[in-house]
């Protein structure tokens, strides 16, 4: 669900189905007819529990919650044009690789993949993502 707040510049993009943010930040914006989603780590958004039992269900979460802001936004996952992805481990990519293809599929967006020495809450995968408004 897109809440009504705006300036001249942006509105901002809140939903409960996505983890709220943890700092001084919006769970997205758009600009423009572009959805430009914060990076999203594993927090349940029901139970604001931080999901890092497995890798798996970790980088689930990630996606399910950038999904979940995606929609509120009033877009869906095969507008997404760009994606960046941050990971504490390289050796995890191709696992991410397989779930994220889950979530997004051909033609797939564009996307960068940075390794990072850590992560907010020590989290293992983070996702920022961009989308087109239809």
């Amino acid at each position: 669900m897109m809440w009504g707040m705006s300036n001249s510049s942006f509105t901002v993009i809140e939903t409960q189905n996505a983890p709220a943010p943890v700092g001084s930040y919006s769970q997205a914006v758009v600009v423009n007819g572009i959805v430009h989603v914060s990076g999203q780590i594993a927090i349940n958004p029901s139970t604001g529990d931080l999901i890092t039992e497995s890798f798996d269900a970790e980088a689930r979460q990630v996606m399910a919650n950038v999904s979940a802001v995606i929609q509120a936004a009033g877009a869906t996952m095969k507008d997404v044009y760009k994606v960046t992805i941050f990971l504490t481990d390289m050796a995890r990519f191709a696992e991410f690789d397989a779930i994220y293809s889950e979530y997004l599929s051909d033609p797939f967006p564009a996307r960068g993949v940075l390794g990072v020495a850590s992560l907010p809450k020590g989290v293992a995968v983070e996702v920022m993502a961009e989308a087109r408004l239809s």
